[in-house]
């Protein structure tokens, strides 16, 4: 799966924002939050082929955390991103 063309990560003050840019996205009307994590995990893969184990390698790699709680949060981050219409597959 990839992030769908025309989201873009922000940074608002210290907040880290995903909005929709470009004619692709002209009806997305939301913006969405997310934690440091998160947005790491965004720059990593952005413009990138990635699956829930890449995202698993890289929470590992970044945090100490087991393999366990890092699938768990990486499953749970790609059915926010997939339910809100960031990801294609």
């Amino acid at each position: 799966m990839r992030i769908k063309k025309g989201f873009v990560l922000r940074t608002l003050g210290n907040e880290y924002i995903i909005s929709g840019e470009g004619l692709e996205q002209i009806n997305f009307t939301k913006l969405i939050s997310l934690n440091p994590s998160a947005a790491y995990l965004w720059k990593e893969i952005e413009k990138k082929d990635f699956d829930v184990q890449t995202l698993t390698d890289l929470l590992m790699k970044r945090y100490t955390v087991d393999e366990n709680t890092a699938s768990a949060d990486a499953q749970k981050l790609i059915d926010a991103w997939s339910k809100a219409g960031l990801l294609e597959e």
